[in-house]
């Protein structure tokens, strides 16, 4: 909307938003051996926010929740439009240009309520996300959580670098922005290598600090994590790896045993331009695995979320899942506007049995 740097108060200013929209039907066999299906449709995401530069050195960006769908969970809730929560507010400075970047070529302090960005498929938007969600061992690391923190940003050739702490206190009534710092904290780090035009790898690690036991909240629900990732983009094809590792902790985060120990993941994607620019076909194996008998977890959308009371897939939870999926994206405008269809097929070990689901989903991506 505005972009002028040449204005000592206000250099830019912009509105963005987002609107995400998908359905789904799903067959599956639970660890009864009873057979079921399911039809879903959400509004996935619906968010109004802004960006800004101001003063010459300092940026915020601030972008608000729209929509609540709860039809899908367990037990539904509903459908509620309006302000649900914050998604993020972050104030940054943008200390390489004020004061100098000494050995970097970038360098930028943020503080706020900020997106949690651990793994390959994290650091992706969901805008620009090549499956419909993202697997199941990513949600798990990444969780969604949009913490309250301090983090550093820097690059340096081709080398990207990030460092944070964040307040481990959970979101509540006196923190829909901002979250206070009355519990402990996590510690998280990041780096990133441009080897190539087409191959990028990447690293992050976090230390969660949290003693549940002891009264602290727990953004996270595990211990500690690391994942190696990489991306390789040859043009008409290309392929994304992520490798995971990392422990859910014990009875300080209040684990019972059957949910604490280490886990484990890897996530291969391949993508293929059908046409160029317009039509692309996307594939997805992902696996991971627990020490302990529930230790992983299946996604929410949708292997866990059978509205039916008489279906046990153990809550999704058990030792051993694999997941297929493949799909194609219609990119209408690019990213800003494109419908996605696939199928995933899963199967999940538990100590009770193991599931199975098939599902079918399609949906709308765009954004501004």
């Amino acid at each position: 909307l505005y972009k002028n740097k040449k204005n000592p108060f206000l250099q830019e200013f912009q509105i963005e938003g987002r609107f995400q929209y998908q359905a789904a039907y799903l067959e599956g066999s639970d660890v009864n051996g009873r057979n079921y299906n399911e039809t879903y449709d959400e509004y996935r995401r619906a968010r109004i926010g802004v960006k800004a530069k101001f003063l010459q050195y300092f940026g915020a960006k601030v972008s608000l929740n729209m929509v609540d769908d709860g039809r899908n969970a367990s037990p539904p809730a509903d459908l509620d439009w309006g302000y649900s929560d914050f998604d993020e507010a972050v104030v940054s400075f943008d200390i390489g240009k004020a004061l100098g970047q000494g050995p970097f070529d970038t360098l930028v302090l943020n503080y706020g309520r900020r997106k949690f960005t651990f793994s390959q498929e994290a650091h992706t938007s969901s805008t620009k996300l090549l499956t419909m969600e993202r697997s199941a061992i990513s949600n798990k690391v990444y969780g969604s959580y949009r913490p309250t923190g301090l983090s550093v940003d820097a690059t340096k050739d081709d080398w990207t670098f990030g460092a944070a702490i964040y307040s481990s206190t959970s979101d509540g009534e006196d923190n829909e922005a901002f979250n206070g710092w009355q519990d402990s904290a996590f510690y998280y780090l990041n780096a990133g290598y441009k080897a190539s035009d087409q191959l990028t790898l990447g690293a992050d690690f976090v230390y969660n600090d949290a003693d549940v036991a002891a009264g602290d909240d727990s953004v996270m629900d595990y211990a500690w994590a690391a994942s190696l990732n990489a991306t390789y983009d040859a043009g008409p094809w290309g392929i994304i790896g992520d490798v995971i590792y990392g422990d859910n902790g014990g009875s300080g985060l209040g684990h019972t045993k059957e949910r604490s120990g280490a886990f484990w993941g890897a996530v291969v994607m391949p993508y293929y331009w059908l046409i160029e620019d317009k039509l692309q076909l996307v594939g997805q194996y992902q696996y991971q695995g627990s020490s302990e008998a529930e230790g992983s977890r299946v996604n929410s959308r949708y292997g866990r979320a059978s509205v039916d009371t008489g279906i046990d897939v153990n809550s999704g939870r058990g030792d051993s899942h694999h997941s297929l999926y493949a799909g194609l994206n219609f990119y209408l405008c690019g990213d800003n506007a494109k419908i996605q269809a696939g199928v995933e097929y899963q199967t999940m070990d538990t100590q009770n049995g193991d599931f199975d689901t098939l599902t079918y989903v399609i949906g709308f991506r765009s954004f501004f």
